[in-house]
């Protein structure tokens, strides 16, 4: 088991990611983050770590020639949009330095997996990556670079034969899936919103990957409103079992907070005490089925005071082996912090007030559940192709 901190990459500049004031993305989450970070003292219990950003080369491990070099064209002054490559759309416009934020926010994720990959560290957690929509040749859903599928090809191209990835934010980890979809070697398992419902529209139980990669993506499609109790019971019935069948050498976790009841571009129920019981069981299936190595990613989330930085501080947290206990007070100098950036009162508690209980898949299946007819389409789908029972 490798011994020291959990790495936290961290540099002030990745809040240049920013695509204007009207933009739900604001990059206010990320300063506020790891300002509640820093107020709880988990900057201490971990290992703070600035690092360049990603070159061309390694950007090139998923992404297009042609697409970076649209990239780099869209982040002049006044530049014009390239909507064939999905840049300066409503969700994604164009910003001055997209393309150095963007690569900044990519070579965090790569040196972590590596750091991670080498034994430098444990664990490691990029809050500010988990960009899982922009494909090979565009951006999309306010995702440039895709950081956490540039990581994982880091990672197969440093020897690794086996990677896991496991994506509970509530839009499915389409660009992810796309990057290794006839890709063996990498498991994508997304626990997302119904795509009736909501963007991108993908991530069906049927999308499992082709004839030579039978069962390499697997997708939980949740249905809108689905809070803690049901959303805990299809991540815990699906993703263990596989991870075990798979048998991964790292794992790679997304923790998009737009699961929350109070985000305002999804339709999940989920408290605060749910998404930090998903970070707890990732953080057990990293050392139960990966040696322990494990990267964490931030992601979506849009209600930018009261669920983003109480959601990730509790991510690096868990990572970080020093847990916060969900009741303890939000400390009053970050609640002053966010009221002086913001104007807005902050959140006084660490929990939302959830249990993080659920009812085990093994206490039996209810045809009736709207939750367990989901989770049945998916071990359909997908367990046969690992050698499992549906």
């Amino acid at each position: 088991m490798t011994s020291g901190k959990t790495w936290l990459m961290w540099d002030e500049a990745v809040t240049g990611y920013d695509f204007g004031p009207s933009h739900p993305m604001d990059p206010i989450r990320l300063a506020l983050t790891m300002r509640l970070v820093e107020t709880l003292s988990l900057d201490r219990e971990s290992a703070v770590h600035a690092v360049p950003a990603a070159g061309d080369s390694t950007l090139r491990l998923v992404h297009h020639p042609d697409y970076i070099e649209a990239v780099r064209r869209s982040s002049a002054e006044s530049a014009p949009p390239e909507e064939q490559y999905g840049i300066g759309t409503t969700d994604t416009p164009a910003f001055p330095g997209m393309h150095e934020v963007s690569s900044l926010i990519v070579g965090q994720s790569v040196a972590a997996a590596e750091a991670v990959w080498r034994g430098e560290t444990p664990h490691a957690v990029n809050f500010a990556g988990g960009l899982h929509h922009a494909m090979p040749g565009a951006a999309a859903g306010f995702c440039v670079y895709n950081d956490a599928a540039v990581a994982i090809a880091r990672l197969l191209e440093n020897g690794a034969e086996r990677v896991a990835y496991v994506d509970v934010d509530v839009h499915h980890g389409d660009g992810v899936q796309a990057a290794f979809w006839d890709d063996p070697r990498v498991l994508t398992i997304s626990v997302h919103e119904h795509p009736r419902a909501l963007f991108p529209g993908t991530g069906w139980p049927e999308e499992c990957g082709p004839p030579h990669a039978a069962g390499s993506a697997v997708n939980v499609a949740i249905p809108p409103g689905t809070s803690d109790a049901g959303w805990l019971r299809a991540l815990h019935a699906v993703v263990p079992e596989l991870l075990e069948a798979f048998r991964p050498q790292f794992l790679v976790s997304q923790h998009g907070a737009d699961t929350h009841v109070e985000d305002p571009l999804a339709h999940l129920a989920l408290s605060i005490d749910a998404q930090r019981a998903a970070m707890e069981a990732c953080h057990e299936w990293a050392h139960a089925h990966a040696d322990g190595r494990w990267l964490a990613l931030g992601g979506g989330g849009y209600a930018v005071v009261d669920v983003v930085p109480r959601s990730w501080a509790h991510l690096v947290a868990v990572a970080s082996h020093a847990p916060v206990d969900p009741g303890r007070a939000v400390p009053e100098e970050w609640r002053r912090t966010v009221y002086a950036l913001t104007r807005q009162e902050a959140p006084r508690s660490m929990s939302d007030g959830g249990t993080g209980a659920f009812r085990s898949w093994e206490d039996g299946y209810d045809p009736a559940d709207d939750v367990d007819r989901a989770i049945m389409a998916t071990r359909k789908a997908v367990f046969p192709t690992h050698g499992l029972l549906a």
